[in-house]
């Protein structure tokens, strides 16, 4: 095949990369399935934990299985002291974003992946300890407090809340965090996910992999619209003045974040779902009335653009009803989607083969070999 006959497109969109039994995104009829479970239904009726042992061990566990792997993660919260002791020697001015990645690095070295690892083990301790590892660096430099890590919290969604402010959480808030977790845990083969799959490709270890999605996830294109929603949210005061903004940053093809999907359509099958919680925590938040700005962006946005609200949109509400830091939303996609990165790196070890596609040249034609001018 010569150089223009390569098959080529724009950020890889529509490209077939690979066999995946984890996840299904369809266009078709905009829906979404884990391992074959609608995630309408795994809203509904699981938990975080459910999920995580789905996507893992590739069904749904019992209800012994659940409360036992409850258990498991709760007893892996803790982190070694001597990581402990670089989260307090990362500066309190860093990126959240970039104490995760440098304390899963850390650890790696700490306890390293060998040859008689269990195939889960990392997986569910990262699931365990990534809210570890940020809220011990945000509290320390925060208030100087060397927080407990253990919470007494059984769920994974209750245990962040608790450590953010050391209070038992609300249910309702509980819960919501929880949905959102399912919701943002495994999406096929996005950006970061594609990154440790094609880590994983090179025979490279959990970690190293891990560390990779985390990068990828890093940049706004795509696990920062969440916190580029909250900002633009907060810019208004009231439904009309949002319409009279929105439709301004539209006129000056300003990018809206929070808008359109590169794989479905016409929705996003998982916005409307966190839209529900995002409603229902608005009714009792001080500042509920960034609920019915979010509305009228929604409807500007279709009328003008005929572009839907991504998962990203009202979970930016969500959180910031449950009063978590704009700051911490990213890392808070970290710690539900390493259930899918861990599902993808292991689905590609099991099958693997290193992921080393073609570009398309664009250069010059051969140059004669000759002497500068």
């Amino acid at each position: 095949m010569t150089t223009h006959e390569k098959k080529k497109t724009g950020g890889l969109a529509g490209i077939v990369a690979g066999d995946s039994a984890i996840c299904l995104c369809s266009a078709d009829d905009e829906n979404l399935l884990y391992r074959g479970y609608s995630i309408n239904d795994l809203a509904s009726h699981t938990s975080f934990e459910d999920v995580a042992w789905l996507l893992l061990r590739g069904q749904l566990p019992n209800p012994t299985e659940l409360a036992d792997y409850k258990k498991r993660l709760r007893s892996m919260r803790d982190i070694p002291a001597t990581l402990k002791s670089i989260l307090e020697l990362i500066p309190s001015t860093a990126s959240m974003m970039d104490v995760l990645r440098t304390a899963c690095s850390a650890l790696g070295t700490m306890e390293p992946e060998t040859t008689s690892t269990p195939p889960f083990a990392i997986a569910d301790r990262l699931i365990a300890c990534f809210p570890s590892m940020l809220f011990y660096w945000f509290h320390y430099h925060k208030s100087g407090k060397k927080l407990v890590l253990d919470s007494g919290e059984d769920t994974v969604a209750g245990q962040i809340l608790h450590l953010l402010h050391v209070i038992p959480p609300k249910e309702e808030h509980r819960r919501a965090l929880d949905v959102s977790l399912i919701l943002y845990a495994e999406h096929e083969f996005n950006a970061s996910t594609f990154t440790v799959r094609t880590i994983a490709s090179t025979l490279s270890d959990f970690y190293s992999a891990i560390c990779g999605g985390i990068g990828a996830l890093r940049g706004p294109l795509h696990g920062g619209a969440n916190e580029w929603a909250m900002a633009l949210l907060e810019k208004f005061s009231t439904p009309a003045e949002a319409e009279k903004g929105i439709k301004q940053m539209l006129s000056d093809k300003k990018l809206i974040m929070g808008f359109g999907h590169r794989v479905y359509t016409t929705s996003d099958p998982r916005s409307a779902i966190i839209k529900k919680w995002a409603q229902k925590l608005s009714q009792t938040a001080a500042d509920g009335f960034l609920f019915p700005i979010a509305e009228q962006i929604e409807k500007i946005m279709w009328q003008e653009k005929h572009l839907f609200p991504n998962l990203d949109f009202y979970s930016a509400l969500t959180y910031h009803f449950s009063h978590i830091p704009t700051p911490m939303f990213t890392p808070l996609f970290i710690m539900s989607r390493i259930t899918g990165w861990s599902a993808h790196l292991l689905e590609q070890r099991a099958n693997n083969k290193l992921i080393r596609p073609l570009s398309n040249y664009i250069g010059p034609n051969h140059k004669a070999w000759g002497p500068q001018a």
